[in-house]
């Protein structure tokens, strides 16, 4: 059996703690060696074996690590990815990969070059709630694609009160927080798109970033996506909306897995990802005649930990990334897209 991945991640804040860690320490194929920690030290009381070190620098002079987690505020993203593979290390990049598509374009150059993966973590393919959506596309029951529409709302009036979060700097806004899980998951589904008309706007009191955005998205099927977020929605409708030929699907955002991993459950734990029994998918589905038929489909697991399989099977094995350059690259042309109109 191939030796577990050595591991080390550039921060040991929320994302650190709650997305990466627990994942790295429960899969058998990584042992999580390392964590930078610049002012106090506290990953040890969770992972007794795991090395601290005051900067990222001596972190990636650590030559026993193979694997990087980039998960440092999104301005820095791109230049610790590149340090990271100019060290020879492979990197998880967490999301926004970068700030334009010449950023991404380059750290995927550059990683050809020195022959280590750069692998995008985009989790939320692996939502109890998304991995439903899939499956009802996937099955054809809707016949052909009409509309869709993706959404991720949230009421939080006050501005965060992490500072560089609300400054107006490359990565910063929702538009870069919420749209790379939006958008990624509309491009794993149905590819890149014919056309997008795109808005943003700010409206929370004395906001200097976006807190709300909409992609207008047309394919050359015909169909139509909606893609909208925002920080002022405090009675959220459904998350996905889908309607077809031969029927429609909604469904609300329920996926538990952010929660019970701030609770501290284990990604092992039996409960884990299961959603509530009354989070389910409602399908509607239209018979010739016109009768409709509706159901109610519970969604299956969230499985974070499929991401990390998916990163162990490339690096160990040399199987393909299930997140592909091209997905990300389209991801990014949208994302940086100039706005048709702003709030």
């Amino acid at each position: 059996m191939p030796t577990p991945i050595q591991t080390g991640l550039l921060a040991y804040g929320m994302s650190g703690r709650v997305f990466h860690a627990p994942f790295l320490h429960a899969h058998p194929g990584f042992t999580l060696a390392a964590v930078t920690e610049r002012h106090q030290a506290q990953a040890h009381l969770h992972y007794p074996e795991v090395r601290s070190y005051p900067s990222v620098e001596a972190l990636l002079a650590d030559e026993a690590v193979e694997l990087v987690v980039v998960n440092t505020p999104n301005n820095t993203h791109v230049e610790f990815a590149r340090q990271a593979l100019q060290a020879g290390k492979h990197v998880l990049l967490e999301k926004p990969v970068a700030t334009t598509v010449a950023e991404i374009q380059e750290l995927y150059h550059l990683s050809r070059r020195v022959n280590r993966d750069l692998l995008p973590y985009q989790n939320r393919r692996w939502d109890s709630d998304f991995q439903l959506v899939r499956q009802v596309v996937e099955s054809g029951q809707l016949g052909q694609l009409i509309e869709a529409h993706f959404r991720f709302d949230r009421y939080k009036l006050a501005l965060n009160k992490k500072a560089f979060k609300e400054e107006p700097i490359p990565g910063s806004g929702l538009l870069y927080d919420l749209g790379p899980h939006l958008l990624d998951q509309v491009i794993s589904l149905f590819g890149p798109p014919q056309n997008t008309y795109k808005v943003q706007g700010s409206y929370r009191p004395g906001s200097r970033v976006d807190d709300y955005f909409t992609f207008h998205i047309q394919y050359p099927s015909g169909l139509q996506v909606t893609v909208t977020s925002s920080l002022l929605v405090a009675d959220p409708g459904p998350a996905f909306v889908l309607h077809g030929t031969a029927g429609s699907f909604s469904k609300p955002r329920a996926d538990v897995q952010e929660a019970q991993l701030l609770e501290g459950l284990s990604p092992l734990a039996d409960a884990y990802g299961v959603e509530p029994e009354n989070a389910v998918g409602r399908l509607t589905l239209a018979a010739p005649d016109g009768t409709l038929s509706p159901s109610i489909l519970p969604a299956p697991r969230g499985h974070y930990m499929g991401l990390f399989e998916a990163v162990y099977r490339t690096i160990r094995h040399g199987q393909p990334y299930p997140i592909p350059e091209a997905d990300i690259v389209t991801q990014m042309t949208l994302l940086e897209q100039k706005p048709t109109a702003a709030g």
